[in-house]
Order: C-alpha cells, then sequence, then structure tokens
C-alpha cells in the first residue's frame, strides 16, 4: 500500500538526558508515524494520541508505534516524579472498577417525588439497570444551574436539601445499600457568593465526611489540587478526586485516582484514539463525558477500545438527553464484561492495536496472570464475519466469544491462534483466552447472561433520540370578576404576540431545551405565537410582606414544608420598614396558597408579559431604551440586600400602569412538568447579580426573556429574590 508521506517531527539538536536514545529509536519509522509519534518531550499536549491517518497500515505499524510510545511514556513519569502510592491503596482501590458513572440532577423526579415528599433511590437505580445496566458511582448534583439566584453558596446548597444534611446522608447510605459509591461536586467558580469564611477544600471534604459520601468530582477542574488529597487525609475521610477534564492533568495524576475524559473530534476518525492517562498509569479509570451526544456509538467504541468507563449523563441541568435503546443495550453488554473482570480492565500490559485481519477492525488486549481479554470495535458500516483476530496461542488455551457467550474454536498454527466470530455493523467483540488449568468462577452464568443479551442484536433496536415531551401545569380559571380588585389593572382583551427566549447557559438550541407550550411539539429555547388574549386584572405590584402578613393571620398557614419559609421575617413577621416590600422565600406552593385565599391565581407568563409589554414588542416595561433610574440598583456583592419597595421607581410603569416588574425580585409564572423535571419560568430579574463567574443564575431584565428555574421541594426553591403577583380573570 502507498503510504503518504508527512515531515518528521522538530526535534532539537540539544536533548534532555533520555531523549537522544528516544530520537535514535525512531530513526528509520515509517514517514507516517512522524506527525503522530509521540517523542518524548514533544508530544501535543492533547489528551489522545493514535497511530496515524485512516489509510496506514495499522497491524504493520502498531508494534514500533507501541514500542516509541513506550519509551515516552517511561521518560514522561519520570519527568513527573511519578510514584503510584495512591494507586495501591486499599481505600482507593475502588476508583478501578468505577466504570459506569452518572452525574445525577437532584431535580430528576425519578430521584425525589415531591408529592409523596421522600427520596425514591430505589425507583432511579431500578431504571438504569433496567436500561443500561446500572450504575457504579453517581454524582450528586444540587448546585448548578440555579446557584446565584440568591447568595447561598454550594455548601449551604446541601442543606436546603429536603432533610437538609441528614436527609443527604441518609441518601447516601441508601445508594451504597445497591452498591453504588457517592461523589459530590465542587466548584472553585463560586466566589460571588456567601462567603464560607473557608477553603473550598475544606467545606466540600467536611461536607463529603458528614454525609460519608466517597469521592470529589471536580467542577471545570483540569487537575484537583493535592490539598484535597491532604485534607481529606487528614480528616480521616479519604476521597477519590475526580477532575472534569484530562487533558491538563500532568503530575495531578499521581493523586487524581479519576477523571472525565472529554471527546475529541479526533475521535470519530476511523483509526480509534488512545487516552494518554490510561497509556501513562492503566489504573486510572476514566469515565468518558459527552453531554449533548445524541448517538453514542463513538463514545462507546473508543471506550471499550482503551477499556475506560462512561459518564451515562442523561438529566443535563433539566435537559433530558436519554440514551437510545441501541446505545443502553450497548453500555449494558459492556459494563457486563468490565464487572466480571475489572482486574483485566486495569492491566499493567493493556496494548492497543492488537493484531486484526479485516481492515476498519481494531482490538486491545488486556492480559491477566490466567487469562488475557481482547476488546474488539468494528468502525464499519457494515457487518463483517469471518477470522477476525491472530493472537499468540499458548498450548491447552481455551477461548470464548464474551460478546455472544459462546466458546470458540480457534485456528491453530505455528503458535498462533485465529479467532473468527461476526461483528454488527459499527459493532463490537470480546474474545477471552483461558490458560490451560486456569479457573474461571461463574465463567457459564457470565456465558449464559451474555448469551441472552445477545439474543437481540443491538441493529435491531432503534437508534432514533427524541426529546421528551413536556406539559405546561393547568392555572386553573378564578371566578371572574366585574370590576377592579383592589390593587389591581385591568388588562383588556387583545390579540398579543408572544415572543420569548431563554437565558439559560446550557442546551444551545437544540431540541428538548427550555419549555414547551401547549401549541408548540417540543421543548425550545426560542418561541413565536400570536395569542387571543381575554381581559384580566393583574396585580399593580407584586404581593408584599404587609399583604402576606394578612394572608397568614387569616388562615394560620403552614407549609409542610417550612425550611427557610418566610426566611427573612422575625417572630412571624417581616422586619420593620419591610411592609411594603416584595415578599420573598416562599415557594410555587405558597404562592399559589395566598393566590387562592385571595381568589386570584398566578399568571400565565404571556399574561405577565403583555400586561408588562404592551402590544408594540417593547423591550423593557418603559421603552426599549435602557434607563437606569427605572429600577434598583444592580448588587454585585456577595450578599443579598433587601429588595426595594414595590412603589420605589414609578419610572419603571409598563403601558398599562404596572410597577415593579423587572430588577427588584423575580415573580413565579408556569410551572412545566416532563417524566423527569420540574421547571418554573420566571420574569423580570433580580437586583441580586453575583460576579466572578458567568455559571451564575442568568439574569435578565428584558421583557423577551426568561429564566428556566429547576424545581425540587419548596426548602431548596424558596429564594431571597424571588416573589410573585396575581391575576384575577374578568
Amino acid at each position: 500500500m502507498t503510504q503518504p508521506h508527512h515531515a518528521e517531527p522538530s526535534v532539537p539538536e540539544a536533548l534532555p538526558i533520555g531523549e537522544k536514545a528516544a530520537q535514535s529509536f525512531t530513526e528509520g519509522l515509517p514517514h507516517t508515524l512522524g506527525p503522530y509519534l509521540p517523542v518524548p518531550g514533544r508530544i501535543p499536549d492533547w489528551p489522545y494520541t493514535k497511530i496515524g491517518q485512516w489509510k496506514n497500515d495499522v497491524p504493520a505499524l502498531s508494534q514500533s508505534w507501541r514500542d516509541a510510545l513506550t519509551v515516552w511514556k517511561r521518560e514522561h513519569l519520570v519527568r513527573l516524579g511519578y510514584n503510584d502510592l495512591q494507586y495501591q491503596r486499599a481505600d482507593l482501590s475502588w476508583s478501578q472498577r468505577n466504570f459506569v458513572q452518572a452525574q445525577m440532577m437532584v431535580e430528576d423526579r425519578y430521584f425525589y417525588d415531591p408529592v409523596q415528599r421522600c427520596y425514591t433511590i430505589d425507583r432511579y437505580l431500578d431504571d438504569l439497570e433496567q436500561r443500561y445496566g446500572g450504575l457504579d458511582s453517581v454524582l450528586i448534583w444540587f448546585i448548578y444551574p440555579n446557584i446565584g439566584i440568591d447568595d447561598r453558596n454550594q455548601t449551604e446548597l446541601a442543606s436546603d436539601l429536603p432533610g437538609g444534611i441528614a436527609g443527604l446522608k441518609q441518601v447516601v447510605a441508601d445508594f451504597h445499600r445497591r452498591g453504588v459509591k457517592v461523589f459530590l461536586p465542587t466548584m472553585p467558580w463560586d466566589q460571588g457568593t456567601n462567603d464560607s469564611h473557608k477553603s473550598d477544600w475544606l467545606s466540600v471534604v467536611e461536607l463529603t465526611r458528614l454525609v460519608n459520601a466517597d469521592g470529589i468530582n471536580g467542577d471545570t477542574y483540569s487537575g484537583l489540587p493535592q490539598v484535597f488529597r491532604e485534607t481529606s487525609d487528614q480528616l480521616g475521610h479519604p476521597l477519590v478526586l475526580q477532575p472534569e477534564s484530562t487533558t491538563q492533568l500532568r503530575e495531578g495524576l499521581i493523586w487524581n485516582t479519576q477523571s472525565w475524559g472529554k471527546v475529541s473530534p479526533e475521535m470519530v476518525q476511523v483509526i480509534p484514539v488512545v487516552s494518554k492517562l490510561k497509556w501513562l498509569e492503566p489504573r486510572h479509570m476514566i469515565n468518558l463525558e459527552n453531554r449533548w451526544c445524541r448517538n453514542r456509538s463513538n463514545d462507546l467504541q473508543f471506550i471499550f477500545f482503551n477499556g475506560v468507563g462512561y459518564n451515562a449523563w442523561e438529566n443535563i441541568w433539566g435537559i433530558w438527553n436519554q440514551f437510545t435503546q441501541r446505545d443502553a443495550a450497548t453500555l449494558k453488554r459492556i459494563a457486563s464484561i468490565y464487572r466480571q473482570f475489572p482486574t483485566l480492565m486495569v492491566s499493567a500490559d493493556w496494548a492497543p492495536y492488537a493484531q486484526t485481519l479485516q481492515n476498519g477492525v481494531f482490538s486491545s488486549s488486556f492480559p491477566g496472570a490466567a487469562c488475557t481479554l481482547w476488546t474488539i470495535v468494528n468502525r464499519n458500516e457494515f457487518a463483517l464475519s469471518g477470522e477476525q483476530l491472530d493472537v499468540a496461542h499458548e498450548e491447552g488455551s481455551s477461548y470464548y466469544d464474551l460478546w455472544q457467550g459462546l466458546p470458540l474454536q480457534a485456528g491453530i498454527s505455528g503458535g498462533r491462534a485465529t479467532l473468527s466470530m461476526s461483528l454488527e455493523a459499527r459493532g463490537f467483540g470480546a474474545v477471552m483466552a483461558l490458560r490451560s488449568g486456569a479457573a474461571m468462577p461463574g465463567m457459564d452464568e457470565f456465558l449464559a447472561k451474555m448469551a441472552a443479551l445477545a439474543e437481540v442484536p443491538l441493529q435491531s433496536l432503534s437508534g432514533q433520540w427524541t426529546p421528551l415531551q413536556q406539559q405546561m401545569v393547568e392555572i386553573v380559571p378564578t371566578q371572574p370578576a366585574s370590576s377592579a380588585p383592589e390593587g389591581m389593572l385591568l388588562i383588556p382583551a387583545a390579540q398579543f404576540n408572544f415572543v420569548v427566549q431563554g437565558v439559560e447557559i446550557e442546551g444551545a438550541t437544540d431540541a428538548g431545551t427550555g419549555f414547551q407550550y401547549p401549541w408548540e411539539s417540543g421543548p425550545r429555547r426560542h418561541h413565536r405565537q400570536r395569542l387571543d388574549l381575554k381581559p384580566f386584572y393583574i396585580d399593580r405590584t407584586p404581593v408584599t410582606n404587609a399583604q402576606f402578613q394578612r394572608f397568614i393571620e387569616a388562615t394560620h398557614y403552614a407549609p409542610p414544608d417550612n425550611h427557610h419559609f418566610l426566611k427573612d421575617w422575625i417572630d412571624g413577621t417581616a422586619p420593620a420598614g419591610w411592609d411594603n416590600k416584595p415578599v420573598t422565600w416562599v415557594s410555587i406552593e405558597d404562592a399559589r396558597a395566598y393566590c387562592r385565599w385571595a381568589g386570584k391565581r398566578l399568571p400565565h407568563e404571556w399574561e405577565w408579559q403583555y400586561a408588562a409589554q404592551g402590544s408594540d414588542e417593547r423591550l423593557y416595561p418603559w421603552g426599549n431604551s435602557w434607563n437606569a433610574a427605572a429600577v434598583p440598583p444592580p448588587n454585585k456583592g456577595r450578599n443579598v440586600l433587601p429588595p426595594a419597595d414595590v412603589d420605589a421607581h414609578p419610572l419603571g410603569a409598563s403601558p398599562f400602569g404596572l410597577l415593579d416588574l423587572v430588577g427588584n425580585v423575580w415573580q413565579w409564572t408556569d410551572e412545566f412538568v416532563d417524566e423527569h423535571t420540574r421547571a418554573a419560568a420566571l420574569r423580570g430579574g433580580s437586583s441580586y447579580q453575583p460576579q466572578s463567574s458567568h455559571w451564575y443564575f442568568p439574569p435578565s431584565y428584558r421583557l423577551d426573556q426568561h429564566g428556566k428555574y429547576l424545581l425540587l421541594a419548596p426548602c431548596k426553591d424558596r429564594s431571597a429574590c424571588l416573589g410573585f403577583r396575581c391575576v384575577v380573570d374578568a
């Protein structure tokens, strides 16, 4: 085969000690290796490496490529001053079996039932076991994207979960009961909310110790600092450290015994890439993360070729990106093999690019004391049958097709074994060679399990992804009023052009992002619909503390979940001078209770917008040009300040005379529900705008924008910057 010519990598004349040997070693190698050959000290700063372009003769080049990469590995580890003490620790060794992890949103309705007010860990795990074989660990996510709607910091939000810290500790215990390890997140960018007066590492490690969690995931970290390792050991609660990214891990490999792996554009090429960190330290378990992927075929072939794990992330900040049937069944079979042979997957002698016999088929070997495992991926878009693998044969060895759950009859010749099997299009295979006299407990049961899974070909399962459907929670009409109730204004009937978009940070314009209104086919970020609105009355201002006080006195309302209810009040009443400020620290359930007592209801989002905007599609209640005098000044400090009085900014009045629509406190409107998530459309924005990161809950004063606020339970949903106003039907 004619090979393309590439320039040799540039190597300086004066090489550091050890690199001259590497330079001489590479002399005479095929030119096709040049751009991809990791010469020590010159390897690009990528998380992956590979043999070369798709036209290369991989079987002919694989051994020399591995030899060169071995030189790079030795030199690189020396320069890092590498030691493997953390990987030898028995208390952290479980990370080497952490094959399938899920980042789990606490707002997922499979995890918490807001009606029964209880955690439902078994329901959550049963679903995942049925679909893709279950989890080895879970990352419990309780912070972003709601953090920053007020000044609660990342560790304070843990206390606001149902049941508080004790509730979270029970959740961890329930996961442990099912054999699932638990990670909690840390976010170095959270420097704009309430100051805990502790270091991040101390705050987060103390929290993990309180609830008995097993590890820390470092959001945005390319390597958790060593101080996390030291602090967890000093506090007597050793933790597995798992940064979000592997690209810049470098010496952090020594104490970060796990990491996420980010997807690289090179992973879609025919020749599968090799994970650098897996090559440097085979016991370092990577969980590949590709959150927005709809077709996970490339992901799953990459992990199987490298013997690494997967982050099975479906609930992405409340946006549901479920595995297709085909991908779920694939992961179940991969995870079954991993869990049956966990020590092989971290074999010190694993070797990518084992000898395959058909074009577009690639394999890696994972040798052990009693057996060797080969994982196989077919990168072709068509099925293949016949001879696939050529391996060294030891006398008396027996062979098994693990993917199909069958014994294999090998063709033996000249000390080599030729192994034949069928591979589906874009499919997988796994072969084991069991040495003579070696015992493999549970092998018969495992083969039977895999044979049962193989009865359904992967290609017969649907690979079609569809967004999850949402429903808007009904708002029951009120008794019609013939005249304006006290403090309310008439909004006349009109044909209104409802144009709005979400300001949530994630999801771009993908299907499934944002909300689904009754006239739409699925959730989306941008909305436009001409609506015929009936007349209604709406509060001139948000409900005030004084008004809510009258409700409490009349009804003795006490919510079943009262955590943070009217948190700013003192001894059952608002602070002095707060009567005319908007009531806050009320959940959407509290707001609805007030509305029922008053014979009112919450506004639909389009009603709120029409009352604020009128018919000319203006950007702000007062017009299209920004007017800082029409709203409270923005608060960019670390702590929430008291809201302004509801009538303090008359220049902010809408065409219909409404006040305090934007820039003081967010306001409740519609709620949307799908099978996994509840969320509310918030309008108006607040004056609180924490700094230090763009990941905080996005502010918005514009009338053509809304916020998406994930709902869990009143204890966490209530906020210092969230109030409401009411509507009565005319």
